[in-house]
């Protein structure tokens, strides 16, 4: 029975720090977990399972575990309290004030776009979309258009050599992408600073170019094939650009994230993110998606957080009995 009662400490302890009703332990906001060295981990939530202590980290943005044996309870309670009364020590003050700091931080790299989803650091070209109710973001491949059928490098960008009184359509293969959006009205978040462009075949460097090159084109489908823009160009060398670009709303986010928004819904049909490289022209590396509310659902996508964390019955049980103990 004493060996009981020691086994149950840190279980009762962990909710007289957190004070929530839910038996799934879900804390509010970033919290430290602190360590018996002295260490801490900044965590959203955690619960116990067996012998470990499973938690959010607020850090890397995943869920991750600690041996229970290494957390000082005694410790994570204290800073709690303090930090609850205003009665903080210098030194947690000023951990505080580092932990805003890289609260701050992450969210400039990583911003919250939908409850519980935040945009990942490294960068890349995403759709926001609802499906079933649930946001989701969903990963924009770019896709290298043909230009005429010749071009055939692997490349982050390619242009358009010009001939004179000639006709260049960019297309793409298929009649439809293979990642479908089902919201009307998506939201593309933009960042490629965060990736570099190490094969950039074009002749301006990326951080040259206005943050704003960014477009969604309505793609024209011709039997097996795509045509997201075309590029005129007179026998005396200049060059016009014909893209049926949808009219949106750009925003700068964060470190390099941009947010394009369409003014009004879209039709269903097929799209494609399009980048405008000044004189060069368009970029003939897309990132195509098709917009249809009955598309079936996207293989790879990222998906928001559960504000709880849910504990197999048998847990679920034995905590609902401390509860009324208590």
């Amino acid at each position: 029975m004493a060996l009981l009662r020691l086994c149950l400490v840190p279980l009762l302890f962990l909710f007289t720090v957190v004070a929530s009703p839910s038996p799934a332990v879900a804390q509010t906001g970033t919290k430290r977990l602190i360590l018996r060295d002295g260490s801490y981990q900044v965590a959203t939530k955690w619960e116990i399972k067996g012998d470990r202590v499973h938690y959010f980290s607020a850090e890397r943005n995943e869920w991750e575990d600690v041996p229970n044996s290494l957390v000082d309870w005694d410790a994570t309670k204290k800073y709690e309290t303090e930090r609850a009364a205003g009665k903080m020590s210098p030194e947690a003050i000023r951990l505080e004030k580092e932990l805003e700091a890289q609260r701050v931080e992450d969210e400039s790299k990583s911003p919250h776009v939908a409850p519980g989803l935040r945009l990942p650091s490294e960068g890349g070209v995403y759709a926001l979309d609802t499906y079933l109710t649930e946001p989701q973001l969903i990963p924009l491949d770019q896709t290298g258009g043909e230009v005429n059928r010749h071009t055939g490098h692997n490349v982050l960008r390619g242009v358009i050599n010009p001939v004179g009184g000639s006709k260049h359509t960019i297309e793409l293969a298929g009649p439809g992408s293979k990642l479908q959006i089902h919201a009307a009205l998506p939201t593309i978040y933009v960042n490629l600073d965060a990736g570099g462009d190490e094969d950039d075949n074009s002749k301006t460097p990326a951080a040259e170019l206005p943050w704003d090159r960014f477009r969604i084109v309505h793609a024209q489908v011709k039997g097996d094939r795509r045509i997201v823009g075309a590029i005129k160009i007179a026998v005396y060398g200049k060059s016009s650009q014909e893209q049926d670009v949808i009219p949106a709303d750009a925003e700068q986010l964060g470190q390099g994230w941009i947010k394009l928004t369409p003014k009004a819904p879209l039709q269903p049909g097929e799209y494609a993110v399009a980048e405008l490289l000044g004189k060069q022209g368009m970029n003939s590396y897309v990132w195509d998606f098709g917009v249809h509310p009955d598309a079936p659902a996207n293989m790879s996508v990222i998906k928001p957080e559960t504000s709880e964390v849910k504990k197999p019955p048998e847990q679920r049980d034995e905590t609902e009995k401390m509860q009324k103990r208590d």
